[in-house]
């Protein structure tokens, strides 16, 4: 039984899964924490690495056996360490948000304070939000962004931070477009005595392809998944200074996990090297060139967007002038062949669950070759749906139009079907 093929073990499963390559295919997947991983990278995280358990660190295992291992894992990190000009990388986290718990975990005690921002401006759930264990367990105070323009209240920032003297000042988030001023965010963690923490989890391909500024030299930790603009598997990673390199290495283990993925740890290594080259550079810029043709397609056919437009990878959409909400939206779209998500705006009067806005973003669509003119019809497409959500006819006239421009531009990694 151990050695049958999948769709004899499992056949359910080997359905799902072709099924899924199709829908990966033949649709837009415009979710900006979305990606295509590289053939590479995905045989490596089914390799026979997986079979290993490997608790500890290279050359300090508890078990046997670990001489490949080891050997993975030290060019995960030293590749890391010169992609990004950083003195440590750790590369076990499970994901970004085990990777920010561990940052809490070496750093803070319960009740300690931390600042982040806040989710409905922008942040992130595990930046101290009430319902993560980030808002729970510590005294978390939340910036927001500016009423008028919606880009991150400076002055709000450092007025928290005076009062409230946090342990982590958190910069970085999951739905904002605009460039993340580190330097600033960098200013204030040193007047009140904070260690800043970048989460560049979004944008840490972005940084490494040198299409947005990097937090290096600014933030003593940086934290990050290694997919979405990495390009990578779904893991995650914690870079520092020497300074803080032990109470990272030891928060994250024996801290809060056992043995990492070491398949996972492969991949990681494998996107850290690809991301050296032009090739990838190119790729990251692109993203960015996409995302502002997108945007302005998106305002010429009179869409509200968050701060007006986009600097990195991402576009957030108000549907509020449009009177459609934007579950109801996103719903549409998936309906003719665009993957987007339905998302809170700031200052949103409805619920997060019931939004009235759409987010995406230009990662996966960029790694599939496409560019400015793609971009155009895209935003064109959008434009027609969301302005016309009940059209079924519509919507499956876009839906074939969308098929018929993914087959001239196949998705990495995925078997044509």
């Amino acid at each position: 039984m151990a050695d049958l093929a999948l769709i004899e073990a499992d056949p359910e499963i080997a359905q799902c899964i072709a099924d899924e390559e199709r829908r990966q295919h033949d649709k837009l997947r415009l979710i900006p924490s979305e990606n295509y991983a590289s053939k590479a990278v995905m045989e490596a995280c089914g390799s026979v690495l997986n079979n290993t358990y490997s608790e500890g660190y290279a050359g300090r295992r508890y078990y046997e056996g670990q001489q490949n291992i080891d050997t993975v894992e030290r060019l995960a990190i030293e590749r890391l360490k010169t992609l990004f000009g950083v003195d440590h990388a750790n590369v076990q986290p499970y994901s970004g948000s085990p990777a920010n718990l561990g940052v809490y975990f070496a750093f803070c005690k319960p009740g300690d304070t931390i600042m982040g921002m806040g989710l409905p401006s922008g942040g992130h759930l595990t930046h101290g939000w009430k319902v993560s264990i980030s808002g729970k367990y510590f005294d978390a105070i939340q910036y927001g962004v500016r009423r008028d323009d919606h880009l991150i209240d400076f002055d709000e920032v450092a007025s928290l931070a005076r009062e409230h003297k946090p342990k982590l000042l958190f910069c970085g988030a999951t739905a904002y477009p605009r460039v993340i001023d580190f330097p600033k965010f960098a200013e204030i963690a040193r007047e009140v005595g904070a260690i800043l923490v970048a989460d560049i989890a979004h944008i840490s391909g972005l940084v490494a392809g040198g299409a947005h500024p990097s937090p290096v030299g600014h933030a003593e930790v940086i934290t990050s998944t290694t997919h979405k603009t990495f390009r990578g598997p779904r893991g995650g990673m914690i870079m520092c200074n020497d300074q803080h390199k032990k109470a990272i290495d030891r928060s994250i283990f024996p801290g809060l996990q056992g043995g990492p993925h070491n398949g996972t740890t492969a991949g990681i290594a494998i996107a850290a090297k690809l991301a050296m080259t032009d090739e990838f550079k190119a790729y990251a810029q692109a993203i960015v060139d996409n995302s502002r043709v997108l945007a302005d397609t998106l305002l010429s056919r009179g869409f509200d967007l968050v701060t007006g437009g986009s600097d990195n990878h991402l576009i957030l959409i108000d549907l509020t002038g449009k009177d459609v909400p934007g579950k109801v939206a996103a719903q549409a779209l998936d309906r003719a062949a665009m993957v987007a998500n339905y998302n809170s705006v700031p200052f949103d009067t409805r619920k997060p669950f019931d939004p009235s806005g759409v987010r995406l973003g230009t990662p996966a669509i960029t790694s599939r070759g496409m560019g400015a003119d793609e971009m155009k019809r895209l935003g064109n497409w959008m434009a027609d749906v969301v302005e016309d959500v009940e059209n079924e006819a519509l919507i499956s006239r876009v839906a074939g139009e969308v098929k018929e421009l993914c087959d001239q531009f196949p998705a990495p990694g995925v078997p044509a079907h």
